[in-house]
């Protein structure tokens, strides 16, 4: 039953376009969450006489509540990794929570809120953004048996899930390992919001960085998805932001990872009417974007 509870929102612009992009600010998500019905494609007219606006019924794609293919794809690869290594993906995702000791309640809870949400700000416009570039001029040179081992990981990981990849490795502009894996069905490596991906990166970063002495940077992608989904997300955040100057208001967006959150707030970084910062606790942490105030 809860499954078919969903919030519907009707949009009507000049154009189709116009009318999905709009649908995407209001319900604050990018293009790969969103479903809709178009009830009038809308038409131009003659010198206006006659326009016709373009109308949809929009709403957000429905989160699987069963075991979903990226969950499947995550047992896969546990199961593959070696015992070496062994790490537990949904820790990765959702860190492990401190445990309670008996100490005197904290004083002023909101106050503290407040200080700890603009230390956050700070701290993820530094360490999301500018610590990328420190670590670059860091990186240990990538060795060739580090690649093989890499390289003979992922496969382990790809037979342990039936699926049959080519895999192309070379060292970036940058430095690291960027890795591009090749073959059918790579929606499944992808998963959702590419939270599939980004876990089997992280255990071949682990795999990598037991061969050599010195940090090495391992990047996996699959069917140009890293460009995509950053491109997506800059023009999510352009939209936003024009929504936020037009109503004042500031607006949420959903959860994402902090690779995906700084995407956002390097793309309005160099907007002045806007200002950006994250809200919450991993892995439901948002970016809320806000109207300057002059």
């Amino acid at each position: 039953m809860e499954g078919r509870r969903r919030e519907e929102i009707t949009v009507s612009a000049k154009t189709l376009d116009d009318a999905i992009t709009e649908a995407l600010v209001q319900l604050g998500v990018t293009s790969d969450r969103l479903e809709y019905d178009v009830i009038e494609k809308g038409s131009a007219g003659f010198l206006g006489i006659g326009m016709k606006q373009a109308v949809i019924r929009a709403w957000r794609k429905e989160e699987p509540q069963e075991e979903t293919v990226d969950e499947i794809a995550e047992e896969f690869i546990k199961e593959a990794v070696p015992s070496d290594i062994t790490l537990d993906i949904k820790e990765e995702k959702e860190p492990r929570k401190p445990k309670k000791e008996n100490r005197e309640p904290k004083k002023a809870p909101q106050k503290q809120v407040r200080k700890e949400t603009k230390k956050e700000y700070r701290k993820e416009n530094k360490s999301e953004e500018k610590p990328e570039i420190k670590r670059e001029t860091e990186l240990a040179r990538v060795e060739d048996a580090t690649v093989a081992e890499c390289e003979n990981f992922l496969r382990s990981v790809l037979h342990a899930m039936h699926m049959e990849v080519e895999l192309h490795s070379e060292v970036d502009e940058e430095g690291a390992l960027a890795i591009e894996m090749k073959g059918d069905n790579m929606g499944i490596l992808i998963g959702k919001r590419g939270q599939t991906l980004d876990s089997l990166q992280y255990l071949t970063n682990r795999v990598a960085n037991k061969m050599q002495a010195g940090y090495v940077r391992v990047k996996l992608d699959t069917e140009d998805y890293r460009r995509r989904r950053k491109e997506t997300l800059e023009n999510l955040a352009k939209n936003i932001a024009h929504k936020v100057k037009r109503t004042r208001k500031p607006i949420t967006l959903e959860p994402m990872n902090p690779y995906e959150r700084r995407i956002i707030h390097s793309a309005l970084q160099g907007d002045k009417n806007v200002t950006t910062h994250s809200e919450g606790e991993e892995p439901y942490r948002r970016v809320v974007v806000t109207l300057v105030r002059k």
